[in-house]
Order: structure tokens, then sequence, then C-alpha cells
């Protein structure tokens, strides 16, 4: 069993909780996330399965989407309502204008400061264990690209919104920002993942439906998003023996690279006329990874 399967995760379980799962469910050596969700957070939580595995990390480089819900006049250690309560001010002068504009003003490409509270590292130890401790330490801010932050719906304090951002936005930050913009404070009080990559919840299952027969994406069609180069027998054959090809592509563009039965051999990156293979795939040539 090889590919990716696509959960609609529920709130109330860490994203690693919902691989264990999935893994014993499978019974499958090789389960892993491509794209941690907050405990309260629900919706799509890609999942790659045995070869699947590989694709990581051309999956966790997709942009996401997200739906959700923010109360202004609140401000948590943990930037959404699952922390300890910091501070709480007046909100009631907040128009509907002045939410749009704030939220407005985050569109584009942007710098923002991880919270304490996530899974990066910081001297070999995750930041979120330091914040148990009490601990704060400097986080260099990172580039992030917010292609959409639009108000759906505001019924004071509490307002609806869809956001489209690059990996590694924290929109728990984003709810944050638009607080202080106000000059009230903000705390994230609701998430769902509408999309990773192209993965949508229309692909998803949930999590109490998934069985061992479930459907997986293929590999192929799981970086369908890449360049392609059909291989006939002799290139399959090269391909899996990791030997050089030719290629026409744009130094620097990933391809994926299919047999002529569609299955994915390999994926591999274009430079000076030829293929540099970044990863090779072997599911079809060996038992299935249950």
């Amino acid at each position: 069993m090889h590919g990716v399967l696509v959960v609609d995760k529920p709130a109330g379980i860490t994203s690693a909780g919902v691989v264990a799962r999935v893994k014993a469910i499978l019974g499958a050596r090789r389960v892993g996330h491509t794209g941690t969700l907050d405990p309260m957070a629900t919706g799509v939580l890609p999942i790659a399965v045995g070869e699947g595995t590989k694709l990581a990390p051309y999956l966790l480089a997709d942009d996401k989407e997200y739906e959700g819900e923010l109360e202004l006049g609140l401000s948590t250690t943990t930037l959404d309502v699952e922390g300890e309560v910091v501070a709480r001010a007046d909100a009631s002068a907040v128009t509907r204008e002045a939410l749009d504009a704030a939220m407005a003003a985050w569109r584009g490409v942007r710098e923002q400061i991880p919270p304490m509270v996530s899974a990066l590292r910081h001297g070999g130890r995750r930041l979120y264990e330091l914040a148990r401790e009490g601990v704060e330490v400097d986080r260099a801010p990172r580039p992030i690209v917010i292609e959409k932050f639009d108000l759906l719906s505001f019924d004071p304090p509490r307002a609806r919104f869809v956001v489209a951002c690059s990996k590694g936005t924290y929109v728990r930050s984003l709810v944050r920002d638009v607080g202080e913009a106000l000059g009230c404070g903000g705390t994230l009080s609701a998430l769902r993942r509408t999309r990773s990559g192209r993965f949508t919840l229309a692909d998803a299952v949930r999590l109490e439906a998934v069985t061992r027969d479930a459907v997986l994406v293929t590999p192929a069609d799981a970086v369908a998003h890449l360049a392609t180069e059909n291989l006939d027998a002799a290139g399959t054959l090269a391909a899996r023996r990791g030997q050089p090809l030719p290629t026409t592509a744009p130094d620097g563009t990933l391809v994926r690279l299919l047999t002529t039965d569609g299955t994915l051999a390999a994926i591999a990156e274009a430079r000076d006329g030829r293929l540099v293979y970044h990863r090779g795939f072997n599911y079809g040539l060996t038992e299935p990874d249950r």
C-alpha cells in the first residue's frame, strides 16, 4: 500500500495521533503526515503511506487554505482559545471596516515571527517544550506569502475569515497581529484547513471512516503538479537503476518520471540537460508495504 491518504482531521487529536491511528488501521510500516495541524484544528491532513513517505518534501512545500474564527479583545499564551488568558480588552469600538483593513494589511509578501508554542526547534528542543517551562527565546522572522486574507462575517467580538498562505504560516500569529493592530488583541477560536496543495476537503475521508481497504491517492497523482516526462521501457529501466537521462526541461525544474503504465519511477531535477535524481520509487517491484 503506497500513496497518500487524505484525512479530514477531527478536533482534539494531534497530527501524530492521526498518523498512529492510520498506521494501526492500515497495518503499514511507514506512515507520516505532510503538514502539522494543531489539536484544536480540523480539516485536510495528507497522510503518506509506504513509498508515499518519500513524497513529503514535495508536499510540505505546498500552499494552504483555511477558514477560521477569531475573537477580538482576548489574548492567550498560545494565541488560541486553548491557552491561558493573559489579557482582556474592550473591542466594542472595532468596526467591520477597521477589521477588514487590518486583515488586508497582511496580504502579500511579509515576515512573521513564529509563536513560542510551536513545533520548531531551538537548541535541539521544541519551542512548545520551552514555553511550558516559561522560557522564551528569540525567534528569527521568516518570509511568508499571504495570497488571501478576507473577512467572511463579523458578529462582534467574533469574526469568520478565510486565508490562503504559503507553507510555514501561523494563522494564530496572523490573528494576534490583527488584534494588536486594532488595539484590543485577538485570539484564534477555530480553524479548519480546507486545502493543502492539490488536496481539498472533497478528497478527504473522516478519520473514523478509515478502513484497511482505504483508497489512496497514487504517488504519481500526488505530485501531478510537477512537470512530467513519460518514459519508454528503456527509460524506465534506466530510471530504476538511477542511470542518467537527458531532458529538455529548464534547469531547476522538478520532474516526475512516469513508466509506460503511469507508475511513478522517480522524481528528478533538470540540470544542464540531464536529470539528477532526488527520489526513486520501488512500489510495484516489491511486496506491498503493509
